[in-house]
């Protein structure tokens, strides 16, 4: 699917609303001035308030990447899309791609 490529301006939350940020963007590809994101890195998460249903904190620290875009690659790996898709570690659970820039599309 088509989507706007992920940049480290990019607004991008766990589950539970912990922000998460590129560990390691390309620098040699810029969208709007702002280095570009590819599937190889994962987001650091801060701020996860998830606790277990026990009260035990669990909150996401990483996010690996899965799906990444088929077609567009920079240094010979795939971009991230907006329709990108992480899971979160240690729980599991999904991001949130909430904001990105919107003048580049890839598949």
């Amino acid at each position: 699917m088509p989507g706007f490529l992920l940049h480290v301006g990019a607004t991008v939350l766990c589950a539970h609303g912990g922000q998460a940020q590129a560990t390691a963007p390309n620098p040699r590809v810029m969208v709007g001035g702002q280095p570009i994101v590819t599937i190889s890195a994962p987001h650091a998460v801060a701020g996860c308030p998830f606790t277990t249903p026990a009260g035990t904190p669990m909150p996401c620290v990483t996010a690996q990447w899965i799906v990444g875009a088929t077609r567009v690659l920079a240094g010979g790996v795939p971009v991230l899309l907006q329709d990108s898709q992480a899971t979160c570690i240690p729980n599991g659970t999904p991001v949130n791609i909430v904001v990105t820039q919107v003048r580049v599309r890839g598949t």
